[in-house]
């Protein structure tokens, strides 16, 4: 059975960009906004969606995210209801990829809302990502069509780092990516030498 790595840190920390390393290194890793996204487009999450939020979210019968973003992260009681539609099925789906991974020493799976879903529970260490607030809101704007003002509410939709910090084994602060890596390999030698 893997050690379950669970990666988190908030929108535009740069735990994508470490997830990608740990899988440059061949550590499996599971990217849960990918998934989430993937099991958005099964018709039994559609259906529910669809029964929450109503058709106003769908273009001819096609989910549109951006409407769907734009409810939720104005309305907490809202983001929470389409995460108790996705969560349970993005559970199941890491499920069934950790049963296709179970020869790894480790695996990582990543996720932005990893404490705010609950999943932080089942993983055996937590790395948190941080990164000044401006260098995130940059990094951001520079990938997304969206205003700052959208960046900042989204920000403000997650935990901050400092609940973040007070539930993870490891902390990086990635502000240069090579120095970034370096505490990776560390942490990885830790792990490695826990086995």
């Amino acid at each position: 059975m893997p050690k379950i790595i669970g990666l988190t840190g908030g929108i535009g920390s740069g735990k994508t960009t470490i997830a990608n390393y740990f899988a440059s290194l061949g550590i499996p890793v599971y990217i849960a906004d990918e998934a989430g996204k993937k099991v958005m487009q099964t018709q039994e999450v559609l259906e529910a969606i669809k029964a929450e939020f109503g058709k106003v979210i769908f273009d001819k019968n096609q989910l549109n995210r951006a409407k769907l973003a734009a409810i939720v992260f104005e309305n907490q009681d809202k983001l929470k209801a389409l995460n108790a539609i996705v969560h349970p099925a993005v559970r199941q789906d890491f499920n069934d990829w950790l049963a296709k991974n179970q020869k790894a020493s480790i695996v990582v799976y990543e996720s932005a809302i990893l404490f705010e879903s609950g999943s932080y529970v089942n993983f055996d260490y937590i790395l948190t990502i941080t990164a000044p607030l401006e260098s995130r809101i940059e990094r951001v704007l520079k990938r997304e069509s969206i205003s700052r003002d959208q960046v900042l509410k989204r920000i403000n939709s997650q935990w901050t780092d400092e609940q973040r910090i007070s539930k993870s084994d490891f902390v990086v602060e990635n502000i240069d990516i090579d120095l970034t890596k370096h505490k990776i390999d560390e942490i990885l030698k830790i792990l490695l030498i826990k086995q």
